[in-house]
């Protein structure tokens, strides 16, 4: 098996992390998408809104507020919404390892 571009991306960037709160690297600029379209994303995933707030942890009011935009995300469920949108395999496994 081998892995994604996207993969070998998301090692680096934990090694990185690890380096950075070592105090041996630091830190660069973080990206927060400005925006993320979640009803796309769980469309895709071919989930009800329901299924897609529990595999993902979410509650389904947050899911509904955002996909009907009463609320937007904050910063960091943005970037797990983007990891989501990317490799939801991958969030899958981590929350499943917990």
């Amino acid at each position: 098996m081998t892995m994604s571009t996207f993969g070998r991306e998301l090692i680096d960037s934990a090694n990185e992390a690890l380096a950075i709160a070592k105090g041996e690297a630091s830190p660069a600029r973080a990206f927060v998408p400005a925006d993320i379209d979640v009803k796309a994303i769980r469309k895709r995933l071919g989930l009800s809104q329901a299924a897609f707030a529990t595999r993902f942890g979410f509650s389904p009011g947050a899911v509904r507020d955002w996909e009907q935009a009463r609320k937007r995300p904050d910063p960091s469920t943005r970037v797990l919404l983007k990891v989501i949108e990317r490799e939801p395999e991958a969030v899958e496994r981590a929350l499943s390892a917990a």
